[in-house]
C-alpha cells in the first residue's frame, strides 16, 4: 500500500509538470502566429457622385418575335442562331400545298372571268354602234351595258382573290422585318406552327438601349434627354447615354417606372441581355439626400449566406466581423444604410485568410 502512494506521490506532479509544459507550448505556438498584413480605408459620404441609380437590362432597339397567320408544317429552317440577316432574307419555309392549290384555282377563275369580260365587251362595243345607228333599242342597250358591267366586276373580284392568296403565301415564308441577328429559333422542321405562335426571333445590330425600372421617389428627377452613365455589371464598362422615353405610369410595372435609354456608339462586347447599373444625375434638392450615402467597395464586403458583413479593427489590431444592412448599388460602391458610421475604419484587402479574431497589421 506503501509503495503504491509512494508511485502515485511521484506520478502526480510529472503529470502536472508535463501538462503546464504542454499548455506553455500551445500558447508559446499562439503568440508566434503571424498578424495577417491588411489595408484599411474609412468609409466616405458620397460627395462627388450626386447621382441616383438604377437597375436595368441592355436590348435592342429593334426586336420582333416573328409569327405565322396560317396553320402548317414547317417545312425549312434558312437560318441559325446569331447568324446576320438582312432586311427581307427567307428565314422560315412552312407548307403551302393548300395555298398552291387556291392559287391555281384562282388563276382558272381570272380566266374565265377575262374571258367573259372580253366578250362582253365586244358585244357592248357592238350595241353601242348600233344604237348609234337608230338599229337596236335602249332596252338592248342597258341589257348589255348591264352584262358588260357585270364582267368587269367578276374580273376584278377574281383579281382581288388572287391578291389576297398572294398576301397568305407571305405568312407561309417567314422573312426578316429588318436587318438584324437571329437570337433564337422556337420550331423546328416538321413542327407544326400555329397562328401567333413564334418561330423566329430576330434582334437589329445596329442600335441598343438600356430598359431600367425607377423607384417613385426618384422618377420625378429623371427628365427626357438626360445625359447619362451605364455601368456593365459583367465588366464593368462604362458607357454614355441619353434618356429617350420616361413613363409617368407603374400600373402594369409592379409599381416601378419604365425609363429607356438610347446608348451611343458601342463596342462588339457589349450584348443584349446583359444587366446594367444607371446612374441619374441628380439636382438640388436631391443632392442633399444623396450626400448623406456612406459607400464602401463591393470588393470589401463579406457574404455569407444572406449575411453581408465587413472586417473592422477591434482593440489589439484584431480583425472583428460586422453585419451590414446594404442598399442600392453606386457603380463598384454599395450604399451601407447601417452597421458602419461614415469615418469608420474597415479592411479593404488582406494579404492572407481573414477570420473573426485573426491579428492583423495594417499596412
Amino acid at each position: 500500500m506503501k509503495n503504491i502512494l509512494l508511485k502515485s506521490a511521484i506520478i502526480t506532479p510529472l503529470f502536472v509538470l508535463l501538462l503546464s509544459s504542454c499548455n506553455g507550448e500551445k500558447k508559446e505556438s499562439l503568440t508566434k502566429e503571424p498578424a495577417i498584413a491588411v489595408k484599411v480605408s474609412g468609409a466616405s459620404e458620397n460627395n462627388n457622385g450626386q447621382f441616383i441609380t438604377a437597375s436595368g437590362k441592355i436590348e435592342a432597339e429593334n426586336s420582333a418575335n416573328l409569327s405565322t397567320r396560317m396553320m402548317g408544317y414547317v417545312t425549312k429552317i434558312h437560318v441559325q442562331v446569331g447568324q446576320k440577316v438582312n432586311e427581307g432574307q427567307l428565314l422560315v419555309s412552312i407548307n403551302n400545298t393548300d395555298l398552291q392549290a387556291k392559287k391555281a384555282q384562282v388563276d382558272a377563275s381570272i380566266l374565265q372571268a377575262t374571258a367573259g369580260y372580253n366578250n362582253a365587251k365586244k358585244d357592248y362595243d357592238r350595241f353601242v354602234n348600233l344604237f348609234k345607228q337608230q338599229s337596236a333599242s335602249q332596252k338592248e342597250l342597258d341589257d348589255m351595258t348591264a352584262r358588260y358591267e357585270m364582267a368587269k366586276a367578276g374580273l376584278e373580284g377574281a383579281k382581288q382573290m388572287r391578291n389576297e392568296v398572294m398576301a397568305q403565301f407571305s405568312y407561309s415564308n417567314i422573312t426578316a422585318p429588318f436587318a438584324g441577328v437571329v437570337t433564337n429559333t422556337f420550331v423546328k422542321e416538321g413542327d407544326m406552327a400555329n397562328p401567333g405562335m413564334p418561330l423566329v426571333s430576330v434582334e437589329g445590330a445596329s442600335k441598343l438601349q438600356v430598359t431600367a425600372m425607377v423607384s417613385e421617389n426618384d422618377i420625378s428627377s429623371i427628365k427626357k434627354g438626360m445625359a447619362v452613365k451605364v455601368l456593365v455589371k459583367s465588366s464593368n464598362k462604362s458607357l454614355n447615354g441619353k434618356v429617350n422615353e420616361v413613363s409617368l405610369s407603374a400600373k402594369n410595372t409592379g409599381g416601378q417606372y419604365l425609363v429607356k435609354i438610347n446608348l451611343d456608339k458601342t463596342d462588339s462586347s457589349v450584348l443584349s441581355g446583359m444587366f446594367v447599373n444607371v446612374q441619374f444625375p441628380v439636382t438640388n434638392a436631391m443632392q442633399t439626400k444623396t450626400n448623406e450615402k456612406v459607400l464602401v467597395p463591393e470588393s470589401a464586403l463579406v457574404q455569407q449566406g444572406q449575411l453581408i458583413g465587413i472586417y473592422t479593427i477591434g482593440t489589439g489590431n484584431i480583425a472583428i466581423l460586422r453585419w451590414l444592412r446594404v442598399g442600392k448599388n453606386f457603380g463598384n460602391q454599395v450604399e451601407v444604410l447601417s452597421g458602419l458610421s461614415a469615418n469608420e475604419h474597415y479592411i479593404v484587402s488582406a494579404e492572407g485568410k481573414l477570420y473573426n479574431g485573426a491579428l492583423v497589421s495594417v499596412q
